[in-house]
């Protein structure tokens, strides 16, 4: 394709917004260029990665881009309840042009229709702006150039593991050739597999989009949400949603790699996997929302996993199509987000020991055993596979490992780790009861209370008043605060509590919480971790200090961006976001803190 001569691009961030179907996903930016898209899955090489090539701001190359003349400002926002993303850009003359961007999903011959494909409705608002398209998909992270092939009303791009195909009522001459035009009308693009399109493009455009909007309405509309805060939750619960890789049911902790956690920090890391910890976190809101599909679909990935545990070993993390290889590479073509590398594929937690992971699958399924909605209920069978993953963490309870955050180069006896274990062997005994197995129900039972008697004794630190990251330790951790979340302590406990102001000391800026204290294989951590700041939301709540869990609450809100989604990380200086995005745990964060807060319905009607 000929060079195309464009003004200084945009700077990159993450002011993005997500669309998706659960097949694929896209981060279109403010100015509606889609930056990041990989396909045919979540964790294949990217389609679209100017996000990922941005040292001089987001480039056209990598990028699907529509250019307005003369643009003066931008508009961009959900549709309400939908996955939905208009962007409207408007010329320094009033002139301006609509783009209207989502993945087709809908209900069709008794099935969720859900291609590898994105479509971009683009039409004029007012006026006669002059708009430039560009399409430039990247093979191999710009190593390959793709070669294009013409048709009729199509491109093909040729990559070396992908061929993709544009059907358009975009004029090829102009798309091709970069050429400023004025649109007479309304425009199409469905860019996704090598395949011929049934119907006409403008019209098949439309129609997806409406199918679409109509699917997700009433996917929102099922959702329990509390009577507070609800446009927050339901961008939340979609944006979970759009997390899961639905062929196999695995969902992803990101849809990114390697966005930095901090400015320069080197803590670029590949999210595009299933840890078993994050997953469980999002059926755990999703379901809280009565929203069980979810759940329902990443038990049958789950039990996958656990039933081909070797000897009971279980990752910390597997591929979306359980793959228990990640290796972990950089990729040099790529100079990183805001040229702020390394550029990593894969993970190298896959070969960690966090055994933390043990009460995180059990977790996982325990509501399939209490839950008579579901089309398939937890069994006995389910409860024996259950239990290999309970003997593991009741061999493995008090033993060192990695640890939640996956630490690379320190391994102890973690609190939360021991906590989960705890939590595997509590919820096992509660499902053996249901089963009618008083024996398993009883050896459960008794094991629970061990572990619980051990992390009681041992987690505790006199001098800092506090449960410590560590058995025998003295650093705080903010991972100990799920004490609450999994029900390890009753409510108002005196020695939670005072942990909480020990972190609030220690680990807080204003509302929002770092991770730990102590050093890593990086140096301090610089930001905020923005779960552990809902995760104190939580823990404010609990012990009774309502009105603080409020103010903190609404100022993370704040702190969303422009179309309500969060990152991994936050500076609480600048307030910018940082870390793969969207973040899964961040979103849960929404949800769990809307919950816990929210005025009851019947305070209203």
């Amino acid at each position: 394709m000929p060079a195309i001569q464009a003004a200084p691009r945009p700077a990159a961030g993450l002011d993005l917004a997500l669309i998706g179907n659960c097949t694929v996903s896209a981060l279109i930016e403010r100015r509606g260029s889609i930056v990041w898209c990989c396909m045919p899955r979540f964790d294949s090489t990217p389609v679209f990665d100017a996000l990922l090539h941005s040292r001089d701001g987001l480039p056209l190359d990598g990028a699907l881009t529509v250019e307005l003349e003369g643009l003066a400002r931008t508009e961009q926002s959900y549709d309400p309840g939908t996955a939905i993303v208009r962007t409207r850009l408007w010329d320094d003359r009033g002139q301006g042009i609509e783009l209207t961007d989502f993945a087709p999903r809908f209900i069709t011959r008794d099935r969720v229709f859900r291609p590898a494909q994105l479509v971009r409705r683009v039409r004029p608002l007012s006026g006669h702006p002059r708009v430039r398209f560009t399409v430039r998909p990247h093979g191999h992270w710009g190593a390959t150039p793709p070669t294009l092939t013409r048709g009729s009303h199509h491109l093909r791009f040729v990559m070396p593991d992908l061929t993709l195909r544009l059907n358009t009522s975009v004029p090829l001459t102009y798309l091709v050739d970069g050429t400023w035009f004025s649109p007479a009308g309304p425009m199409s693009l469905l860019l996704g597999p090598d395949e011929t399109l049934a119907g006409g493009i403008d019209d098949t455009a439309r129609e997806f989009e409406e199918q679409t909007a109509l699917y997700w309405r009433h996917w929102s509309r099922r959702l329990a949400v509390p009577l507070e805060w609800q446009d927050a939750v339901i961008r939340a619960a979609i944006t979970l949603k759009l997390c899961q890789f639905e062929e196999t049911g695995a969902i992803v902790a990101a849809m990114t790699t390697s966005i930095p956690e901090a400015a320069n920090s080197g803590r670029n890391w590949d999210y595009r996997y299933c840890w078993l910890r994050d997953a469980f976190f999002v059926v755990r809101a999703l379901n809280s929302l009565a929203e069980v599909g979810t759940m329902e679909g990443y038990l049958n990935w789950l039990y996958n996993v656990v039933r081909g545990a070797e000897g009971g070993h279980v990752q910390p993390l597997y591929g979306i199509g359980l793959e228990k290889s990640l290796p972990e590479s950089v990729i040099s073509r790529a100079a990183g987000y805001r040229g702020m590398g390394p550029v990593r594929v894969g993970n190298q937690a896959q070969e960690h020991f966090q055994h933390d992971v043990y009460g995180s699958v059990v977790l996982g399924a325990a509501q399939a055993f209490h839950d008579h909605r579901l089309f398939r209920r937890g069994d006995a069978a389910d409860f024996a596979a259950l239990e290999v993953m309970g003997e593991q963490a009741w061999a493995l309870h008090d033993q060192p490992g990695a640890g939640i955050w996956g630490l690379r180069t320190r391994a102890r006896v973690h609190t939360s780790s021991a906590l989960m274990c705890w939590a595997a062997c509590d919820r096992l005994a509660r499902i053996a009861v249901v089963l009618g197995l008083p024996e398993r129900a009883a050896l459960w039972q008794q094991r629970a209370a061990v572990i619980h008697a051990t992390i009681i004794e041992r987690a505790w630190n006199e001098d800092r008043q506090a449960y410590v990251e560590s058995l025998g330790g003295r650093d705080l951790d903010a991972s100990v605060l799920l004490m609450g979340e999994v029900g390890f302590l009753p409510r108002h406990d005196a020695r939670f509590a005072s942990t909480v102001a020990a972190m609030e000391a220690s680990l807080c800026d204003g509302p929002f919480m770092r991770r730990y204290e102590a050093e890593d294989d990086f140096g301090r951590p610089e930001v905020a971790f923005n779960v552990c700041s809902f995760w104190r939301v939580d823990a404010l709540a609990r012990i009774g200090r309502h009105d603080e869990a409020r103010a903190a609450f609404e100022t993370l809100l704040a702190r969303r961006n422009h179309v309500g989604l969060l990152s991994e990380d936050l500076d609480p200086v600048t307030g910018e976001l940082w870390g793969n995005f969207p973040q899964t745990y961040s979103m849960v964060g929404i949800i769990n803190g809307a919950v816990r807060l929210s005025a009851p319905w019947d305070s209203a009607v």
